[in-house]
């Protein structure tokens, strides 16, 4: 129950700040300075958030951020300041601008992992739409639109933008802890109905022979904390890439089964708004020691180490 109101109280932080207003402009040299100092608290916080062993103080952090995080938002024209600075965040544009996104972790326990957002919209005062994680998922996660007080909690490691004949939709990448031995990924889609923010668009076709098709308003993959699992948007192939999981019995305790890929990737690809499947996106079926690893975003060196926001850890 304690855990449940610090949630209640972090989630609660974001409301009430709505205002429609022009396009962000410059960022004033008073404005900036003033943002630059918030940043600075926020980095500390942000850190104790991530790294703190006790969750006492994880849940004492994050609930000071985000007041912290809305007063520096406050600021005129904050849309034009980066926080280059916050390492333990992602901040995510689309290439039109229009708005960007804010998305964090917070670790509860072992089995349990929140996530925090915001979508901020590129206006000279703020309007900000919260996003709120709430526990349990939709019976049909993979079928339904979701508004911002029902998001499927991720932190966000890439945008794509694509049109659709009902205007820009915007893909997200994003991956949820979840567990001690399961992790998630999931491709959500933003679009904006009346100015205000949805998640999950029937966009993803799935057409195989001699069966109905198979539309989907997002992609979600669950599979062991031991795999890496790929999904991202893939620039060359101009094309949505992942692996292919196969289901296999678990070595975890109280599970009977996991997910992990089986060197085979899957894939969507762009035609008139409509993402549509392709089965099998290469012909080698690679076997496990020469699977082609990218540089990693956890891992390698100290010095070179990247977190899973992309972000070179100090």
């Amino acid at each position: 129950m304690k855990k449940l109101l610090i949630l209640f109280f972090c989630s609660s932080c974001f409301l009430g700040i709505f205002a429609q207003t022009p396009r962000a402009q410059s960022l004033d040299n008073a404005s900036f300075d003033q943002i630059k100092i918030v940043e600075d608290t926020l980095g500390a916080l942000g850190f104790l958030m991530v790294n703190d062993s006790l969750p006492e103080h994880r849940f004492g952090a994050c609930k000071k951020f985000i007041p912290k995080l809305v007063q520096a938002l406050k600021n005129k024209n904050s849309f034009n300041y980066s926080f280059d600075r916050l390492n333990t965040i992602s901040i995510l544009y689309p290439p039109d601008s229009t708005f960007r996104i804010i998305t964090w972790q917070l670790y509860v326990d072992k089995n349990t992992y929140h996530q925090y957002g915001a979508i901020q919209m590129n206006t000279s005062d703020l309007k900000l739409h919260r996003l709120l994680d709430r526990p349990g998922n939709p019976i049909n996660i993979e079928t339904t639109e979701l508004n911002s007080e029902q998001w499927l909690g991720a932190v966000y490691y890439n945008i794509y933008q694509f049109e659709t004949p009902d205007g820009p939709q915007y893909l997200l990448f994003g991956f949820d802890g979840k567990s001690f031995f399961s992790k998630r990924k999931v491709l959500d889609v933003l679009k904006f109905r009346n100015g205000k923010p949805f998640f999950g668009s029937p966009v993803f076709v799935k057409q195989t022979e001699n069966q109905p098709s198979i539309i989907q308003t997002r992609l979600v993959l669950n599979y062991s904390a031991e795999s890496s699992v790929k999904l991202n948007y893939d620039l060359h192939l101009e094309m949505i890439i992942f692996d292919h999981l196969t289901q296999q019995p678990s070595p975890f305790p109280g599970e009977d089964f996991t997910y992990i890929p089986d060197g085979t990737y899957e894939g969507y690809q762009l035609k008139n708004g409509i993402w549509e499947y392709q089965e099998k996106i290469f012909d080698h079926k690679y076997e496990m020691n020469e699977f082609p690893v990218p540089e990693p975003i956890l891992g390698g060196d100290r010095k070179s180490r990247k977190n899973i926001l992309g972000k070179k850890n100090n």
